[in-house]
């Protein structure tokens, strides 16, 4: 089984691309793990701790072999508001729950969980119930790697 060590991030120059990888966030945030590819091969990832995978990434194994990371669709509620200063409450009390916050132009994104979405409604705001990649913002410790998916 081919292990992947080294990340190269979205914009980086990489060599021909042999596979690819599905993750939704919480598997893109392991830094050792086994995982299939959609081809169905099996490789091991051994990352620096405290790296995040995002979508559009590349996985490179010592020998140099290339695979693509792609940011899974998964549930998640998105809040749209008009008013900035709603989407930043809603920010903060979701940011005081340690819970992760995508940001986009007049919307926020987070993990689906009812209690969330019920203190969501709570603020004045009705969450919507998506299917879609979730890429939180990387949080003061670490470099926001900015997917350009905005909604």
């Amino acid at each position: 089984m081919d292990q992947f060590t080294r990340i190269k991030r979205s914009g980086e120059k990489v060599g021909e691309v042999s596979g690819v990888v599905s993750l939704g966030y919480a598997r893109r945030e392991k830094t050792r793990q086994k995982i299939r590819l959609t081809s169905g091969e099996s490789i091991g990832i051994r990352l620096p701790r405290g790296t995040i995978m995002r979508g559009g990434d590349y996985l490179q194994s010592d020998d140099n072999r290339v695979i693509a990371v792609v940011a899974a669709s998964e549930r998640v509620s998105t809040v749209h508001a008009q008013d900035p200063e709603i989407l930043a409450r809603v920010a903060y009390h979701l940011g005081n729950r340690h819970v992760w916050v995508q940001v986009g132009n007049g919307w926020l994104r987070y993990l689906a969980d009812h209690v969330l979405d019920e203190m969501v409604q709570g603020l004045g705001c009705k969450p919507e119930s998506e299917i879609a990649p979730f890429e939180p913002e990387g949080g003061a410790y670490h470099a926001h790697h900015h997917t350009g998916q905005d909604k």
